[in-house]
């Protein structure tokens, strides 16, 4: 299995659910994860990814660590810095549409959305209400586009664009499709030779269906003509990982392997959760397991059940915390020998 690995966690991509099997696979291997200075979730984002930023780091002894997850702004030069020349590049995306409508309802309180009552009205005009210059102005265009680190008000000619796609391809070796999540899965673990067991999880970090709002023809076309850096990278990226699944797995083979991962998947639904599915915040009883909420966004979460033996216990409660919860459990475990 591989164990060295570097994972762009794109906002609003389904990147908690990964991120959460990459720390259950970290913690079961006793490997090391880059963390952000004092603990934290966020590698000094949304600035260009530093060495420095990384807890643990210094240029006189170049300390390697095994993965990398936490949410940056891709610069390759300074993340080869912390990581083995080795690892294993890969990322998640969305598609645009989706990404933007989920960004509007979960950061809701940034200078672009503040003013405005809905995505329609921000659409309308959206320079009236959108500054390049805001500190916070990535969440409301092209955030994939921001997140690898390119500049989201770039152009949008056909030679720009394909140097982009180019520089990412270079940069990664796989990038998933988050509304194929389950065929990722099954790509990752064949990618990384991992079990299935390591790739089987529960969705984290995702919204009540009640704060979605169905869109229509005319705003999609508006929100892909907005993001159009973003829907380049997307159509793209889309296109090259059915391609990867046909050269290296088969549709029939996939389709397979799909099936076990959401029967394993049901499976330990039935051995851990209470009600087998998520449910709103305020019927969430361990207050540990509690996700933390953010703008109009409704985050859903899970009730383990009661009586369950210490080691599934264990194994469930992995599958279920909550993203910044197992971050500060695995930092404290890495640091812990350090003296106060």
């Amino acid at each position: 299995p591989k164990t060295d690995i570097v994972f762009l966690k794109v906002h609003k991509s389904a990147s908690s659910t990964v991120m959460n099997i990459l720390f259950r696979f970290g913690e079961t291997q006793n490997l090391t994860f880059a963390f952000p200075i004092g603990g934290g979730n966020q590698l000094f984002y949304p600035r260009h990814f530093l060495a420095r930023f990384v807890q643990g780091f210094s240029p006189r002894s170049p300390r390697r660590f095994n993965i990398l997850c936490h949410h940056m702004r891709f610069l390759q030069p300074e993340v080869h810095k912390v990581v083995s020349s080795s690892a294993f590049y890969f990322s998640i995306l969305r598609n645009p549409v989706k990404l933007m409508e989920s960004s509007f309802a979960y950061y809701k309180g940034t200078s672009a959305f503040s003013r405005v009552r809905s995505l329609e009205e921000f659409l309308s005009q959206p320079y009236h209400y959108y500054n390049p210059a805001d500190g916070d102005s990535h969440y409301a265009r092209n955030l994939m586009t921001f997140d690898f680190g390119f500049n989201p008000d770039g152009d949008v000619s056909a030679e720009r664009v394909q140097l982009m796609l180019k520089a990412i391809e270079a940069s990664f070796d796989l990038l998933l499709i988050s509304e194929y999540f389950d065929e990722s899965m099954v790509l990752l673990k064949e990618m990384l030779c991992w079990d299935l067991d390591s790739v089987v999880s529960f969705p984290l970090n995702i919204r009540d269906s009640s704060t979605k709002s169905p869109l229509s023809d005319t705003i999609v076309e508006k929100i892909k003509e907005w993001n159009r850096l973003d829907w380049e990278i997307y159509t793209h990226f889309n296109r090259t990982f059915w391609e990867r699944i046909d050269r290296d797995i088969g549709r029939e083979r996939m389709q397979r392997e799909v099936k076990a991962l959401r029967e394993r998947q049901g499976e330990l639904a039935r051995t851990c959760l209470q009600g087998m599915g998520s449910v709103a915040p305020k019927h969430i009883k361990d207050s540990s397991l509690r996700p933390l909420q953010h703008g109009n966004a409704k985050i859903l979460g899970y009730n383990l059940k009661q009586g369950l033996d210490k080691e599934t216990e264990r194994m469930c409660r992995r599958l279920v915390t909550p993203e910044l919860q197992y971050s500060s459990a695995l930092y404290k475990k890495q640091f812990a020998q350090k003296p106060p």
